[in-house]
């Protein structure tokens, strides 16, 4: 048997679209300003709902990425992973050359999909007859014509799929992408998750499920990680997007490099359809194996953006990472940046490796606003309020979705090597 060796993948390319704006350079900006992306649900009528109050893309016009006739064939999550996967491939001075087409692939998830479309089609269908439905109905709704639509855009011939793991969906498809370039089925990936849900389906199934803050007086201080007085997340929506590429393809082309991805794992708790269980076992385990992929002393972690939703979690997700690194722990610092999108879903993995990656990048950490009286039980260095200016070489992503699916990813800072 042969000894495989993997192949070194970097990040050269990130695309956004988020609650707080869209593109990277404008969203890290009012990130880092500690500005919030959450304010009153305006896509429908939500006064009689308990919950009115979510983190909407403004100002998103899909014409200026989408050719109108195209539009009204898909749904806006798939309106989202177009535009930020644009951005990316501007970002990254990519060309998709035929001669080469087998070897880009294309991994975008989203963990609902085209809910929206759904809710609106079955409205037409009782009360104008099935003739009237779309002929794009179905297109436009399922999760991996996302991945489906980019390919067709940019003309990735290569690997093409998505996952579909609830709120892990973006880090998976990440992850996966990774190990595809890394095992040499592709030289380069476009990865990461899209999301627009916000509908009243799922605000009424979520809050049902009280997951959701109901801070509907005060939007912009309802998600709040870590603190004493969380009362649960605010759903977001929009799309983050990577370009990963094989190391060797990136420099022969003269790309610039953000990032390395150096570990990934997956796992699943195999404990509830929501919950995880108290001491965390198998984030703990995702966390150890990710690190142990990476194949770097814990000591060299300088940023973990941490899954926390501003639930019950927080307090878990704390004693997984005490569990983890021990001692350490108390002084990584560890940030989530929900407290300014929200919890996008599908989509989370997405932007919050586009904001690990850019941390290192640039050498700040976001804040975690809203943090104001911290929960006894979690004692970390959140970086409250304010961003902190500091040089960071490894950053972990968490992502933990319901049915117990957990995914973390590790990214090193570049420098030339």
């Amino acid at each position: 048997m042969s000894e495989w060796t993997p192949r070194r993948v970097v990040v050269t390319g990130l695309g956004l679209v988020t609650p707080l704006d869209i593109g990277v350079s404008n969203t890290w900006e009012k990130l880092c300003k500690g500005q919030s992306g959450i304010g009153p649900i305006t896509r429908f009528d939500a006064s009689q709902y308990s919950v009115q109050i979510a983190g909407e893309v403004k100002n998103f016009d899909p014409s200026t990425f989408i050719e109108k006739k195209e539009i009204k064939k898909m749904d806006t999550f798939i309106h989202f992973a177009i535009a930020a996967s644009q951005e990316a491939v501007d970002d990254a001075k990519l060309v998709v050359n035929p001669d080469e087409a087998d070897r880009v692939g294309v991994y975008i998830g989203a963990g609902i999909g085209g809910l929206p479309a759904i809710e609106h089609y079955h409205k037409v269908l009782l009360e104008r007859g099935p003739d009237r439905v779309s002929p794009f109905f179905i297109p436009m709704v399922i999760i991996n014509l996302a991945s489906g639509q980019v390919a067709i855009r940019f003309g990735a011939k290569g690997p093409n799929a998505c996952t579909v793991t609830a709120c892990a969906t973006g880090n998976h498809c990440i992850g996966d992408g990774f190990r595809l370039i890394q095992r040499g089925e592709a030289d380069v990936m476009l990865v990461g998750g899209a999301e627009s849900t916000i509908c009243p389906t799922a605000v009424a199934g979520f809050a049902a499920a009280k997951a959701l803050s109901r801070r509907n007086e005060e939007p912009k201080r309802a998600s709040r990680p870590f603190d004493k007085d969380r009362d649960g997340f605010v759903i977001g929506e929009g799309a983050g997007v990577l370009i990963l590429e094989e190391l060797e393809h990136a420099k022969s082309r003269g790309a610039r490099i953000y990032a390395e991805v150096i570990g990934y794992a997956m796992n699943s708790d195999a404990f509830h359809i929501t919950a995880p269980p108290d001491d965390g076992a198998g984030a703990v385990t995702c966390m150890e194996r990710a690190i142990q992929d990476a194949g770097i002393a814990k000591e060299s972690v300088g940023y973990i953006n941490a899954h926390a939703t501003s639930t019950f979690a927080d307090r878990i997700e704390t004693q997984v990472i005490k569990k983890v690194f021990g001692d350490l722990a108390y002084s990584i610092p560890v940030g989530s940046t929900k407290s300014m999108t929200g919890h996008l879903l599908g989509a989370a993995g997405g932007i919050e490796a586009v904001f690990s990656i850019m941390a290192m990048h640039q050498g700040v950490i976001p804040p975690t606003i809203n943090l104001e009286t911290p929960d006894p039980e979690c004692d970390l260095d959140y970086i409250p309020t304010h961003a902190r200016s500091c040089t960071v070489d490894v950053a972990i992503s968490n992502a933990f979705g319901f049915g117990g699916v957990n995914a973390c990813l590790v990214f090193r800072r570049w420098k030339g090597e």
